[in-house]
């Protein structure tokens, strides 16, 4: 039996390989991270950070408490004042989607019933929230991202 001898030449393939291997895993990681990325925030950070202190007191001058939950097809979004008591707002924007992308982003019909706002929702496994705006009358804007607690 003859001894194989490792040459320069296989030494420089296993490297190779190896970093080949290193850059196609990284590259896959990347291009899956940019493809499921929903978007941006805001279109101006600068602007948003400098209105911030300003929206956070306003928005915390209501006293609102959110909560959701899912049950049999469901979806129920409940806003209460410092009371506890419920709150009709003059306007609701709300979207259920997946914490990491937009595909099954979904934006429910919601109706008041007198304690909180309903829809009906058809929601797979998963984490969910939702990314709402609600208005006073007075026109003070509402905004939060709410877990989404299903059955």
């Amino acid at each position: 039996m003859t001894e194989r001898q490792i040459t320069g030449k296989h030494v420089f393939i296993g490297f190779a390989s190896a970093f080949a291997i290193i850059i196609g895993v990284n590259l896959v990681l990347a291009f899956s991270a940019v493809r499921t990325f929903p978007g941006l925030e805001v279109k101006n950070s600068y602007v948003a950070s400098q209105e911030f202190n300003d929206r956070k007191a306003a928005q915390e001058g209501l006293g609102w408490t959110i909560a959701a939950d899912h049950q049999g097809g469901v979806l129920t979004l409940g806003i209460t004042d410092e009371a506890g008591q419920p709150v009709e707002v003059s306007r609701l924007e709300a979207t259920v989607g997946r914490a990491t992308h937009v595909f099954d982003d979904q934006t429910p019909e919601f109706r008041f019933d007198g304690s909180a706002y309903v829809a009906p929702v058809a929601l797979g496994d998963g984490n969910w929230n939702i990314r709402m705006k609600a208005w006073d009358e007075a026109g003070t804007l509402f905004q939060q991202r709410v877990v989404l607690h299903k059955d």
